[in-house]
Formats: C-alpha cells, sequence, structure tokens
C-alpha cells in the first residue's frame, strides 16, 4: 500500500509538522510505503532532530501530481482545496480558515474527491464546517506522552512555542513582562526559560526577546534538539503560554492557539499549565482542575503564585494533569488514523 503526505509548511517545525510527520510514521510502521512531499531530502534529518519522530524509513518526493497511484493521501491545506485522485483522500485543516471563499463551486468539485475532512480540534472544526460547508471528524494531535515523564523539579517556569510574528504569534513577549514584573515585585529563586524554533519573521523578534530579558532569570532558548527540551519539561514546575493573548478568536480565530501540543506535553511532564483562555486551550485545560486559563497579565501572576505558594493545590492539578493528558497519546492517535486510511 502506498500513501503520500503532504505539508507545504514542513521547514517552520511545529505542532502541524509533528501531526503530519507522526501520520507518516504510523503509517510506515504499519507496512506503508510512505512518500512525503518536499524538495529536499534533507528535511528528513531536520524533522527527526526536532520532533524526535524517527521517519528513516519514509521517501522524499518532489511532486506526486494528482496522487492517482496512491492509495492513500494526507493533505495539510494552507485553505486551498486540491485535486486529488488517490483512492482515498484526505484533507486536514491545522488552522480555522474563514472568510476565503470555502463553498465556491471549484471548491465544491475538488471536495466531492474528498474522502474526509479532518480537523485537529473542536474550536478548528466550528469555523471549518461553516466555511467549507463540511461535517470534519476531529482528530487531536498525538502527544507522546509516555516519554514526558518529571524528574527532580526545579523553581522553573517554561514556555515553548515558536518564535515568530507571522499568523500565530505565542507572544512570549507578555510572558517576559508579566515575569519581570513578577520578579520586581519581589518573586525570588524562580527562572523563566523560554524555548521554541526559530522562522522567517522570528530572528528580529528574538533578539527583541534576549533584550527585553537582560538583568532577569530568564533564558532565550532557540531551536533545541527535542530531547533537550524534554529535560526542560522534567524539570519545570509550571507551563506557561500566552498564544492567542490580545487577539479576538471569533474575528482572527487563526491567531489563537488551534489545539496546544506543548500543554499536553507539559501536563505529562508533571508541569502545572497555566495558559490563555482561547482557542483549543479550553479543551484540554479545564480552569482550577487540572490547570489554569487567564486573559489578563494579573490574573496570570496571580495564578502563578497560587500555585508557587500553595503545594497542597499545585499536587491536586497535577494529578488530574497527567491523567487528563493520556486521552492525547500517541496510541490513541496511531488507531484513529489507521482506521482513517483503511
Amino acid at each position: 500500500m502506498k500513501a503520500a503526505i503532504y505539508n507545504p509548511y514542513l521547514d517552520t517545525v511545529g505542532g502541524g509538522e509533528r501531526y503530519t510527520m507522526t501520520v507518516a510514521s504510523v503509517l510506515e510502521k504499519n507496512g506503508w510505503d510512505v512518500d512525503i512531499v518536499w524538495d529536499d531530502p534533507s528535511i528528513i534529518q531536520t524533522l527527526g532532530d526536532r520532533l524526535g519522530i524517527d521517519l528513516s524509513g519514509v521517501n522524499v518526493v518532489f511532486d506526486i501530481g494528482r496522487g492517482a497511484r496512491y492509495d492513500f493521501i494526507f493533505w495539510l491545506t494552507d485553505g486551498s482545496i486540491p485535486m486529488l485522485f488517490g483512492k482515498r483522500n484526505v484533507l486536514h485543516f491545522q488552522t480555522p480558515f474563514h472568510n476565503v471563499g470555502g463553498r465556491s463551486l471549484l471548491n465544491k468539485a475538488k471536495l466531492a474527491k474528498i474522502s474526509k475532512v479532518v480537523c485537529n480540534s473542536k474550536f478548528t472544526k466550528g469555523f471549518i464546517d461553516k466555511e467549507y460547508g463540511v461535517d470534519s471528524a476531529v482528530i487531536y494531535p498525538p502527544v507522546s506522552v509516555s516519554e514526558f515523564r518529571p524528574a527532580k523539579k526545579e523553581n522553573l517556569i517554561i514556555a515553548v512555542g515558536r518564535f515568530s510574528r507571522l499568523q500565530q504569534a505565542k507572544r512570549q513577549d507578555v510572558l517576559i513582562k508579566v515575569f519581570k514584573k513578577m520578579q520586581d515585585g519581589g518573586l525570588k529563586g524562580w527562572k523563566l526559560a523560554v524555548i521554541g524554533g526559530s522562522e522567517v519573521g522570528g530572528t528580529s523578534f528574538v533578539k527583541e526577546l534576549r533584550e527585553s530579558a537582560k538583568g532577569y532569570p530568564i533564558e532565550i532558548l532557540e531551536n533545541l534538539p527535542f530531547e533537550e527540551v524534554k529535560k526542560f519539561y522534567a524539570k519545570a514546575k509550571i507551563f506557561w503560554s500566552a498564544a492567542g493573548f490580545g487577539i479576538d478568536e471569533q474575528k482572527n480565530p487563526e491567531k489563537v492557539e488551534h489545539f496546544g501540543i506543548t500543554t499536553v506535553e507539559a501536563m505529562s511532564a508533571g508541569c502545572v499549565p497555566i495558559v490563555f483562555a482561547g482557542g483549543g486551550h479550553k479543551e484540554t485545560v479545564k480552569d482550577g482542575k487540572n490547570g489554569f486559563l487567564w486573559n489578563t497579565n494579573e490574573k496570570l501572576a496571580a495564578s502563578t503564585s497560587n500555585v508557587i505558594n500553595d503545594r497542597k493545590l499545585a499536587d491536586q492539578v497535577l494529578m488530574a494533569a497527567a491523567k487528563d493528558a493520556k486521552r492525547f497519546a500517541e496510541s490513541r492517535f496511531e488507531k484513529e488514523i489507521l482506521e482513517l486510511a483503511a
């Protein structure tokens, strides 16, 4: 059986890339001959190092045409609808596109060749179904929950997310601002590590973050191998995310967190998640139960202080977080992908 995986953003190496490359890995492990569409074979090494996924058994091809020779095509879309002629064609939306003319006659004709539309969260599904007139399935992203284990914990807060000012900003600048204010207000003995991959538009932003962090116990860590990122998860007590801060998610849903893989990774590793109350975060974090949601800088600081000062509260949240993270395990994802490809 032959499969093709298409993702136009592979070199950004983010959550969408983990999703599609796990699809490739699952299929290859189960006997499929898998082609990844890209113009440079070295992408396999980059993806393997940064994502921690074994892709040694897959092929890289420049083009698949209309895909007629494939039994299964998994296509991550940039909002456009491809014309595919594989035996089974799955169109995957990572982004809640809207106001893009999704119900045009041409799109309807192309969608007739699509076997299934899949979204990464209920948040994304809500916009996609309305925009394109489809009834998509939700397959949550895969999280290697078994690979994340708490180690000896330090007084460390981490934030993990792409460094970018492009479509979906993770707003690390907000987190640095809040941490500095907490330090100035008397928080001692704690550090903040801001970890992420850089891309086009990210380099100058990283320089600005480094400049802003000067004089404070803040590390800006760029393009770390996945194994190193896991070590930070293991020793951190708290996980922060500001993705979606300052955005009206109904007007600009593409700019908030569509799911939040790093949040689930943190939950698995024994970090208390304190994340912005927007987008997919509301599907993984239940405020006050397995983590905390915030919508103002003051709420972020207050929730963090509560976790730091109330060990009993932190332990209760951590137990719930570890349990809830398991529902996003790779084993669940593998089962759903194999059913999709059958």
